[in-house]
């Protein structure tokens, strides 16, 4: 009982402790919070000038962009601002506003238990009072004390103005993109018209801005997201009863139109937002409009007039030529990652073709552009420069036929640019000369999911789920930004080793404290040496001459400059990408509309602006050279280019004789380890017959034949021959259909001495050393075959006397 009574009086003494230091901290809180004094809100606009963020050039004297150089507000009555736009901010921003008083109880708890937790005080009320209080009378500093001061302040303001009046200094005040400020200004700015003046669907986009006005910019390149925002406001002004739900449908259908972003006193105006949204992301809206930041960008203005001046009138005068009204650039250093050019379109203030939208990092399809990733995929499992792929009349999908040349789905029959079939290409050449078939081959071997993986790697960030791309994707069947593939190039540049994108050489706050400063980040992320191949083969003159002749502007005397081109198959975009081992410059042209352009290669449309600014921008680099790449001692003759055959006779320091046997690449590597042994049953892989099929016939066309001529043996069991081979070998019919597979398979357990065997149909070889498992074949595959056919296997024995079985069958 003693004991018992002790807790009692233990606990009770704990509990008026808790009591005591609980009255004290409230009693010393009421007294600081009667000592609080409202700031006067009429100095607000001013300081928020003072302080405002500047953005420079790389040298620091420029300046690009002061984000409040002519801030725009005009502050207007509360009556004379549509109910509409009262109504979709109170939806959207605090719907319990005409209820609470300053802040929400239940969110005052939630965030005074997560700051303690987290010791970080980062969590705060989002009700319309405390957002007048955090943008207007206080600073971002994240203290207890500040917090304390936003929940007191944000009470006593609701106990001396009313709730009108608070919602007047919230839409008066708030931010709505660039140097407008306040809802009048909004609405004449975007509408052209007053804010009392505004329609259901244009208050609904005015509520949707102060969130994020940068990300949500009408002029920005989030248009879709800002509709989307819209949209959201509309439903919570339903589901507070503001409006109906016939009105939210017609609001949502209403087309809104905005007007011209107004020019301004801003250079490299594409850069500049570039820059100041990731400033917002990283250091919020608050910071870059008040704390008054230096931004040093990695913007070489010199270089970025005459590269907006080159854009502008090369896109006009392509406009006339090609009915391409668009161009944009952007150039970047690989050895350091920053970015010393960006033109997003011909004219920032041309809305005739959306010229606000940053084409550099908007997601567009490129065409060829993509291939050199994909060939240095295949060069990392074995394939080199030297090897051959057969450029030839191709069906990829294995839900046709292989003599099936159509285009529709599900069929995949790829062409070149002009139509030509050229037979056996060495990579390259194909690269070189940016033809499709054997690019298409490549990509089968390298694997869509690892050329992606090599794609990102190297900086490529769009291209999602390999599983969503097929064989088209060497073709820019996946889409990328111009500011990420010119990065990713950057990489071939830089011996393998990339350096992420930067726009930020320093950034300093108001008192002179760095905030960010550029550090280099360098990352291996590609074999050196096949960075080395593949720059030399796209800086390969020679290769790419039958494309593009021997002085066209990809060629440069004196220098080393690799580049690689890309048009869409649909013609809606043209791309170059090239480079220096210090330069990579990306452009682009087309219509923002996504309109085609008349019918030409990229060569025409887009290399001769790029070589134009080229011409101006080398002159300001060192002259460096690439490094040629290490000879490969290659094993197999296939992938050193010996595309004759894939079986060695002898071989010798001199010289490596190579049975003359024509088969498609397939037929000698496994694509799965191209550097390891041949595989046994070629046919089996899903591709085989389909590139079998032309390789074949252009064999034949062209002279080739298997074995040098060597026929089939005669039959020594001459009698009874399909019972005979009905005993070694399970599986033939009698007869077949003309697009039948033939599977069957060699009781070799029951062949004495049994070594291997050679499979030919009608006296052509179609598989030789075969020695285990079920053969399959396509009859579609074959080009000689006719009404009535014989299949023999020779059989190979330890003896050296080899055996043969036949069989005959019929095609119906």
């Amino acid at each position: 009982m003693k004991k018992t009574k002790k807790r009692h009086q233990s606990r009770y003494t704990i509990l008026l402790l808790i009591i005591g230091i609980c009255a004290l901290v409230g009693g010393l809180l009421l007294l600081w919070a009667a000592t609080l004094r409202l700031p006067d809100f009429d100095v607000v606009s001013e300081r928020v000038i003072q302080q405002s963020t500047k953005i420079y050039d790389r040298t620091g004297d420029i300046l690009l962009y002061d984000l409040h150089e002519n801030i725009r507000r005009t502050v207007v009555p509360f009556e004379d601002i549509s109910d509409y736009i009262k109504k979709a901010t109170v939806a959207i921003e605090d719907a319990e506003f005409y209820r609470h008083h300053g802040i929400k109880i239940s969110a005052f708890f939630r965030a005074l238990f997560v700051n303690i937790l987290s010791f970080r005080f980062s969590q705060g009320g989002s009700t319309i009072t405390q957002q007048v209080v955090k943008n207007a009378l206080l600073t971002q500093e994240k203290t207890v004390a500040r917090k304390i001061k936003e929940w007191i302040l944000s009470i006593k303001i609701e106990q001396n103005l009313s709730k009108e009046e608070i919602l007047s200094l919230y839409l008066n005040e708030s931010p709505y993109g660039g140097n407008i400020y306040g809802i009048q200004e909004a609405s004449m700015t975007f509408f052209g018209k007053n804010a009392s003046e505004v329609t259901l669907a244009e208050a609904a986009y005015l509520a949707a801005l102060p969130q994020a006005p940068t990300f949500y910019s009408p002029y920005g390149e989030n248009r879709e997201a800002l509709d989307a925002r819209k949209n959201l406001v509309l439903d919570r002004m339903v589901e507070n009863n503001f409006i109906t739900n016939e009105e939210r449908i017609s609001a949502s259908a209403e087309k809104v139109i905005f007007k011209p972003r107004p020019e301004r006193s801003i250079l490299a105006p594409h850069f500049v937002f570039y820059v100041r949204d990731y400033l917002e992301k990283k250091y919020g809206l608050r910071a870059i409009e008040e704390d008054g930041l230096r931004v040093i960008t990695t913007l070489d203005y010199e270089l970025q007039k005459q590269a907006e001046q080159i854009v502008h009138d090369g896109a006009l005068e392509n406009e006339k030529k090609f009915k391409a009204k668009n161009a944009a650039l952007v150039a970047i250093d690989p050895t350091t990652g920053q970015i010393l050019s960006m033109v997003g379109s011909r004219d920032y203030f041309d809305t005739e073709i959306d010229g606000n939208v940053n084409v550099t990092i908007a997601k567009r399809q490129p065409g060829s552009a993509f291939k050199p990733f994909v060939y240095a995929t295949a060069f990392l499992k074995g394939l080199t420069p030297e090897t051959v792929l057969f450029d030839l009349p191709t069906q990829f999908s294995t839900a046709c036929k292989p003599s099936d040349t159509s285009h529709k789905d599900p069929c995949y029959f790829p062409e070149n640019y002009d139509g030509k079939f050229r037979g056996p290409m060495s990579i390259r050449n194909a690269l070189a000369q940016s033809v499709n078939v054997p690019a298409v081959k490549a990509l089968y071997i390298a694997g869509i999911s690892d050329s992606i993986q090599t794609a990102r790697r190297m900086g490529i960030t769009t291209l999602e789920d390999a599983s969503r791309y097929g064989l088209t994707l060497v073709l820019g069947g996946g889409e990328v930004t111009l500011l990420d593939i010119t990065s990713a190039y950057g990489v071939f540049a830089n011996d393998g080793v990339r350096n992420p994108t930067t726009a930020i050489i320093r950034i300093v706050y108001r008192d002179g404290t760095v905030l960010e400063e550029f550090s280099p980040r360098p990352v291996s992320v590609l074999d050196q040496n096949v960075a080395r191949q593949i720059s030399n083969i796209l800086s390969d003159n020679v290769a790419r001459t039958p494309a593009f002749g021997t002085n066209s502007s990809l060629f440069f005397k004196n220098r080393d400059v690799a580049a690689k081109t890309g048009t869409t198959n649909d013609y809606r975009d043209v791309w170059i990408i090239g480079y220096t081992p210090n330069l990579a410059v990306g452009m682009w042209a087309g219509n923002n509309d996504n309109t085609p352009i008349d019918k030409s290669i990229a060569g025409f449309v887009i290399a001769p602006l790029w070589r134009t600014f080229m011409d101006v921008a080398l002159p300001t680099r060192t002259t460096e050279y690439f490094v040629q790449p290490s000879k490969i001692d290659v094993i197999k003759p296939i992938l050193a280019g010996i595309w004759q055959g894939g079986s060695v006779i002898s071989s010798n320091d001199q010289s490596t004789t190579v049975i003359q046997d024509v088969h498609n690449i397939l037929h000698w590597i496994d694509r799965r380890d191209p550097d390891g042994p041949s595989p046994d049953t070629p046919s089996q892989d899903a591709q085989y017959q389909y590139w079998e099929y032309p390789v074949r016939y252009w064999a034949i066309s062209n002279g080739y034949t298997s074995l040098k001529d060597i026929t089939v043996p005669i039959a020594i069991h001459q009698e009874n021959s399909d019972d005979y081979f009905s005993k070694y070998v399970t599986g033939i019919s009698d007869s077949y259909k003309k697009d039948d597979t033939i599977s069957f398979i060699i009781q070799k357990n029951i062949i004495d001495d049994f070594i291997s065997a050679d499979i030919f149909l009608n006296e052509n070889l179609i598989q030789k050393n075969f020695s285990k498992g079920k053969f399959s074949f396509s009859l579609s595959s074959i080009l000689n075959i006719s009404t009535n056919n014989t299949l023999s296997i020779v059989i190979h024995k330890e003896n050296e006397i080899d055996e043969v079985l036949t069989k005959s069958f019929v095609i119906e």
